[in-house]
């Protein structure tokens, strides 16, 4: 069994979205544990403000079927890429760590670089997994939260139930 760790976000409907995307991440894989959902700023445009949080599951799955089912809860959410990269979205999941996995092959880069760019990544990660030492720095989790400067990607905890 690998433990699984996803970053998920949206500024579209977002509550609306994170729910269904949760609802079939739990359908697929059981029990998950969530961080706390966390409002911040877009990144690289203009738009609304996204909620993001990471969750954490067992699973048996490789991490090429673990991309495979992401895309399918992409498209339950009607996630259009025609926009680049830098766009509003329904929802966004990203595979962020799978075991102390260190690979560089699409469609998984592992860990994900957003895990040390984004508050919206880390500071999740470190509620959820404080102790959890990342695959390539050797650091924890709250040690990489502590020395991060989030003063220019302020984040706020907001109350919603998924």
């Amino acid at each position: 069994m690998a433990t699984v760790y996803l970053g998920i976000g949206s500024n579209i409907d977002p509550e609306e979205n994170l729910r269904l995307g949760i609802a079939e991440l739990r359908r697929r894989y059981g029990e998950i544990e969530l961080s706390a959902v966390y409002r911040s700023r877009a990144v690289g445009f203009d738009g609304d403000d996204f909620l993001n949080l990471v969750v954490r599951f067992e699973s048996e799955e490789s991490p090429q079927a673990i991309c495979e089912a992401i895309e399918v809860i992409h498209n339950l959410a009607g996630r259009d890429r025609k926009g680049g990269k830098w766009e509003a979205r329904t929802l966004d999941v990203d595979l962020l760590l799978y075991n102390d996995l260190v690979v560089d092959a699409p469609p998984a880069r592992l860990p994900r670089d957003d895990i040390l760019e984004y508050s919206f990544v880390l500071r999740p990660m470190a509620e959820l997994a404080p102790g959890l030492v990342h695959p390539e720095t050797g650091k924890t989790m709250l040690e990489h939260w502590r020395e991060f400067d989030a003063g220019h990607q302020p984040l706020e905890i907001v109350g919603v139930v998924l």
